[in-house]
């Protein structure tokens, strides 16, 4: 994984910009620890900052791609290419020859074979950018998920792009503004394709190619999802799905640095460390190594909510003793969860206060503490999109509802929390009207099956809604926090062989067992202990301690105080105190502190980030 961004200009020498280009590079050290280049020619600048996952000798970056002795094109990218052994195959064949071991020279030599339409070959998680030298013409690629990010801002002469806002945010040609539409998105916890918030700004779309050439941009949908007849019974069904696991584990196990999973004690991601398990002893590497987050007091003070029923702590035991993992539990408590400097290197990697409260703060220092022994780790990310794990999929108030499921059931997102807006900017931005927007124009992309009609056409719908909309947020949130300490995070159930598959199995046949992703608990039976599989669907962790809302509250108060106050022009403060004034529950919810944990991220991405409001 890495951090790409570069700058073209068509009306501009950028050999003589060396120094803006490197500022653009310098933002995304985090992202690529390993190793830095920047290549430069009279209208482009083609930056990368290298973690080495791959060939760490030969895959250093930009590569460039030469023809007796002439430049051809040249790669910045990011991500890992799953099938790149088999291209690598296909492209020798075709008379193309290799000098490195890296995916990064396969990607590079499939664009010299087959153009934009290289995207079409590729299984994987990425985002690249290749600068044609004999076209002077630039393509940005990014994956069918929209696993890794990837933005760009369009200029009067060319385009900046990168993998972060931040390195966009580097050149002086990119403004930092956010209009109201800006604010609306960043408040409605709804996921609009290509919207970037920073006005101006554009995120390529998952499936997407951008093409940057003197007349203009063009862009292409090279994936989608699409609908079709599901052929298959149950038991074929759940056999196909173990045999894509079983591919894309074995696939996504390669690596020349250490590998561990992210283990919570969920069906999703026990699974995965399960089938990584086992493969690795069937290859003689070994056992995996495991990872999970827990709270001091939390396990043995847990409090059941409308979200979780139980702790992961036990859970994720179970499962260490049934496949044998080497296991790290990584106990936080509410004094790491709030220091500012962790906090504010949060903010610093999201780049806008869209935060998720205490939940990325202890994903941050776990990915930190985990980055201490290993480079890569497997996820069970995006699981209940897949396979119709969240509680809105199984909610009839949420499946009827004309909105997104998730905002059914009410502010799951934490953020939100409209009521401690301005009430004149609240009025005037009238989120609600822009989430049913949203809403509505997601519908009209979903792809139906002819005569498909009642609950059904509906969960396909619900299907899509999440898999197009939901788990985007969600990536976002991986990426970034993992992105932010050097360390790759990979996602085997957002293949999109299998997101293909199982979105056409039908809804019933998803619930066949009358539980929650019945058809990934089937496919899994075989490797899992008996109380993970039959545990209730339960969210990433967050702290119940309401010594950490204590703290919340006085940070709050004491950002009140101060004279100049960034936030006010967005918060209601009297709505605020009176928040600080209701009494402090006996066990803290995420939901609850929300409103703080708003207002401080608020107050400091408009100081740290010098944002402009246009509302």
């Amino acid at each position: 994984m890495c951090g790409i961004t570069g700058w073209v200009d068509y009306e501009r020498d950028l050999t003589r910009s060396g120094e803006i280009a490197q500022a653009m590079v310098d933002t995304m050290a985090c992202r690529g620890p390993d190793d830095e280049g920047l290549w430069t020619a009279a209208h482009a600048a083609i930056g990368h900052r290298r973690l080495a996952i791959i060939d760490l000798a030969g895959g250093r970056q930009p590569m460039v791609a030469e023809e007796d002795g002439r430049e051809l094109a040249v790669l910045t990218y990011s991500g890992e290419v799953y099938n790149f052994l088999e291209l690598r195959r296909e492209l020798e064949a075709r008379g193309h020859r290799f000098r490195t071991r890296s995916d990064t020279e396969v990607v590079l030599r499939a664009y010299l074979e087959w153009g934009q339409e290289l995207a079409e070959h590729l299984n994987g998680m990425f985002a690249f950018a290749v600068w044609d030298v004999r076209r002077e013409e630039l393509l940005l690629v990014r994956d069918r998920m929209g696993i890794k990010p990837l933005y760009y801002y369009p200029t009067a002469q060319g385009v900046l792009f990168g993998s972060e806002p931040k390195a966009i945010l580097a050149n002086p040609l990119a403004e930092r503004v956010v209009d109201a539409d800006g604010l609306r998105e960043m408040l409605a916890f709804v996921k609009t394709p290509e919207h970037a918030i920073f006005r101006g700004m554009y995120e390529v779309r998952p499936g997407q190619t951008v093409t940057v050439r003197r007349s203009g941009i063009t862009k292409r949908r090279y994936w989608q999802l699409e609908s079709y007849e599901h052929p298959d019974d149950v038991e074929t069904t759940v056999a196909t799905v173990r045999g894509l696991l079983d591919d894309i584990i074995t696939r996504q196990l390669i690596s020349d640095v250490p590998l561990c999973t992210l283990l919570s004690g969920g069906l999703d991601s026990s699974a995965v460390t399960a089938l990584a398990a086992m493969d690795l002893r069937a290859q003689g590497m070994g056992t995996v190594r495991s990872f999970s987050v827990d709270f001091v007091g939390y396990t043995e003070n847990f409090k059941p909510d409308a979200a979780r029923a139980t702790p992961d702590t036990p859970y994720v035991h179970d499962l260490v003793r049934h496949v044998g993992s080497e296991h790290a539990d990584i106990v936080l408590d509410s004094g790491e969860l709030m220091d500012p400097a962790v906090r504010a290197r949060v903010l610093h990697a999201r780049d806008l206060p869209v935060g998720m409260g205490d939940m990325d703060t202890s994903l941050y220092l776990l990915f930190k503490a985990i980055r201490g022994h290993s480079t890569v780790a497997l996820s069970g990310e995006s699981a209940d999109e897949v396979f119709g794990g969240y509680q809105w999929f199984h909610d009839p108030v949420a499946v009827n509802a004309d909105m997104f499921p998730w905002l059914a059931l009410g502010d799951i997102s934490g953020g939100a929390n409209l009521d401690m807006l301005d009430e004149d900017l609240r009025e005037a931005l009238d989120v609600p009207a822009y989430r049913a927007d949203s809403y509505h124009q997601a519908l009209t992309e979903v792809p139906r099956l002819p005569g498909e009609t009642g609950h059904e056409r509906r969960m396909r719908e619900i299907s899509y809604l999440n898999l197009t909309r939901f788990v985007l947020m969600l990536l976002d949130r991986k990426d970034r926090m993992s992105m932010a300490v050097g360390l790759e995070v990979r996602v085997p159930f957002c293949d999109h062989r299998l997101v293909q598959y199982v979105f056409n199995a039908p809804w019933a046949m998803k619930t066949f067992d009358g539980r929650e992703k019945s058809l990934l608990r089937a496919a899994c039976a075989d490797v899992l202990p008996e109380s993970v599989l039959q545990r209730v669907k339960s969210p990433y962790p967050s702290t119940q301690d309401p010594g950490y809302e204590q703290a919340l509250r006085q940070a709050v108060r004491d950002l009140m105080r101060t004279y100049d106050l960034p936030s006010r022009r967005i918060m209601d403060l009297a709505a605020m105190r009176a928040r600080l004034r209701q009494p402090l529950d006996e066990t803290s919810s995420l939901g609850h502190r929300a409103p703080l944990e708003r207002m401080l991220q608020l107050d400091a991405w408009l100081r740290d980030y010098q944002v402009k409001l246009d509302v």
